[in-house]
């Protein structure tokens, strides 16, 4: 009997049917193929938020200025921007290696027929893949947040922390990216993903505060997973915890109705702006 042979008779039922505690082995398979002939993609999913706010954050930044944060402080809007754009490339890494790297190597070069023909079992495959993604992620994070200090925008030491809240941006979206995709057969079933990122980049408080939609629309966007994210890491990096939640809950304890301008609102501190370059 072979050494396969006997590990896996050995593990045959129960949890070491499903995990033999090898999953850096899928991980080391990972590292290999990104070297040979995926660090392309890595490096265009870096570069491509820093394009970003280059374009957004210094272009269109110069002429909008600054944005308040949460707090109502001023902050530069690239500032602003910068943590969300973190966030939404962390979002993206996770997903694409763990939903269009595991389809094709699911349906088409069948890698994890493979893998499965050994020791490994099913957990030691997901927990690699999934590992594969945090990897990329803290990439992006640290590489991003060398940038941000760079341009200055990182106004809190509470920045460093933003790395951690990268990587579990990415964990989750990795988890559940590759859940879904273990159900999908089809090139046309995988449209759907891009379907779902589009609106959550787009909305999620990413370009402009969630102040600008009618307060139903606010609780829709505080619904979907990744204005968490951005709120958690913008927090981080401007050095203000609090949300748009506590805004509101200072406004019904100053008695204050929840229609009308509050001091920290940004709807007032643009006013005020106004107002001070008419003068």
């Amino acid at each position: 009997m072979s050494a396969v042979t006997e590990e896996r008779t050995l593990r045959r039922g129960g949890v070491r049917a499903l995990y033999a505690g090898n999953a850096r082995a899928v991980v080391g398979r990972g590292l290999q193929a990104t070297r040979s002939s995926n660090w392309v993609v890595v490096a265009s999913g870096f570069i491509e938020p820093i394009f970003y706010l280059l374009s957004l954050g210094v272009g269109l930044g110069a002429y909008i200025g600054t944005v308040a944060d949460a707090s109502g402080r001023e902050i530069p809007y690239a500032a602003y921007i910068a943590p969300a754009l973190l966030a939404v490339s962390a979002m993206n890494g996770a997903i694409y290696d763990s939903t269009w790297n595991v389809f094709f190597k699911m349906n088409f070069a069948k890698i994890y027929e493979g893998m499965l023909a050994t020791s490994l079992g099913p957990l030691d495959v997901a927990l690699g893949e999934i590992l594969l993604a945090l990897f990329r992620g803290a990439i992006y994070g640290v590489g991003f947040q060398f940038v941000m200090q760079l341009m200055g925008l990182n106004l809190s030491w509470w920045a460093v922390l933003a790395v951690p809240a990268v990587m579990l941006v990415a964990f989750g979206f990795a988890s559940v990216g590759m859940g879904v995709t273990s159900y999908f057969t089809t090139f046309q079933q995988m449209e759907w993903i891009m379907f779902v990122l589009m609106p959550m980049f787009m909305f999620s408080a990413t370009f402009f505060p969630i102040s600008v939609y009618p307060e139903p629309l606010q609780w829709l966007v505080m619904a979907l997973p990744l204005w968490h994210g951005v709120e958690l890491i913008r927090g981080l990096t401007t050095g203000v915890s609090s949300t748009e939640h506590a805004t509101r809950r200072d406004d019904d304890a100053t008695g204050a109705p929840r229609g009308s301008p509050h001091p920290r609102h940004p709807a007032r501190c643009r006013a005020s702006r106004v107002r001070s370059a008419g003068r």
